[in-house]
């Protein structure tokens, strides 16, 4: 492997001092133009660059941002991802992105290489227990955000999932629903407490019983394999079958899209089915799923920003967009 160029291979090359070297790259106006066209010359001539983690490390300030997310290859958090990219880029930050997979030693594993590296900050989608890891970062003096969450006790940028869960069931009580199946994540999750807790908010004010109409299947994976199997499960069960699934997130949602398929069941007329997030391919499918709509972007960009600039953002607010997979008329 090639060895990278330095200043000293620079002003070696240019025959001028590492200090002459040196303003060229920090005070270029203290630099002659004929000495700077000199030193360019040779950077240009060596492919040189600075090496900034370890400018960085001497001026103790990084411009890199740890992010942990809970699966990357999830197109929510894709886009959530390009949205602190976008507002890091603006203040000349980086970022290094990981998953944690929903889980505690993996997390804690990123948090101590993040913590190693001296990152300027770090952003993560939390878990029930996140908090207490990031007590470590805060004694080095290392600041956090939480994304799509809400905590007093925390730097935190999120959504009214209450809301959401509130306009998904309400949709689906006005088409005439009364046997609601939510395909929810795991009780440990913010959000799905929140989406339940709207959920029941919106049969309550329907004046039925939340008992009677809602049906809560708790998914230890948010994929649309284990969606698949949950419904699989409940259809088979031998019990009245829903007529309408409320899915924690789009991709649950096409695991339940794909086994009414592989049964005959048409959608919306023999089950309505409304997703959450309204991702890229929502609007593109064969029956368009209705979905709750989040900021993705805008709540990436609005927590890197917090972490750089300490700016609290309010509660983003979703938007439920019906299409005819919950919408017979569509």
């Amino acid at each position: 492997m090639t060895q990278r160029a330095s200043v000293k291979d620079v002003a070696l090359l240019a025959g001028v001092s590492v200090g002459t070297v040196s303003n060229v790259l920090n005070r270029p106006e203290s630099v002659t133009e004929k000495t700077r066209t000199k030193v360019e010359q040779a950077m240009a001539e060596l492919n040189f660059h600075r090496n900034a983690s370890a400018r960085q490390l001497r001026a103790g300030v990084s411009r890199t941002v740890g992010v942990i997310v809970m699966d990357v290859s999830n197109p929510f958090y894709t886009e959530l991802a390009r949205g602190i990219e976008d507002r890091l880029a603006a203040d000349d930050h980086t970022l290094i992105l990981s998953s944690s997979d929903d889980d505690p030693r993996r997390e804690q594993r990123f948090l101590r290489l993040f913590a190693e590296q001296g990152v300027r900050g770090v952003l993560v989608t939390p878990m029930a227990s996140t908090a207490e890891r990031l007590g470590d970062l805060r004694r080095l003096g290392i600041p956090s955000v939480l994304m799509d969450s809400t905590d007093p006790a925390h730097a935190s940028v999120g959504v009214d999932h209450v809301s959401g869960g509130r306009q998904a069931v309400a949709h689906l009580l006005d088409r005439g629903h009364r046997r609601i199946l939510f395909l929810a994540g795991t009780p440990e999750l913010q959000q799905t407490r929140h989406r339940l807790r709207g959920a029941v908010e919106a049969v309550t004010a329907a004046g039925l019983e939340p008992g009677e109409v809602l049906k809560v299947v708790n998914l230890a994976v948010l994929t649309s394999n284990d969606a698949q199997q949950a419904l699989v499960e409940a259809l088979d069960s031998g019990g009245p079958a829903p007529t309408a699934v409320f899915a924690m997130n789009d991709v649950v949602a096409l695991g339940v899209m794909r086994e009414l398929r592989r049964r005959g069941l048409s959608i919306p007329q023999d089950m309505a089915v409304v997703g959450y997030d309204d991702l890229y391919f929502a609007a593109e499918l064969m029956t368009p799923l209705s979905s709750v709509r989040q900021p993705m972007r805008q709540l990436g960009w609005a927590a890197a920003d917090l972490l750089l600039t300490g700016q609290a953002h309010p509660l983003f607010e979703p938007e439920l967009i019906i299409r005819a997979s919950s919408d017979g008329n569509l």
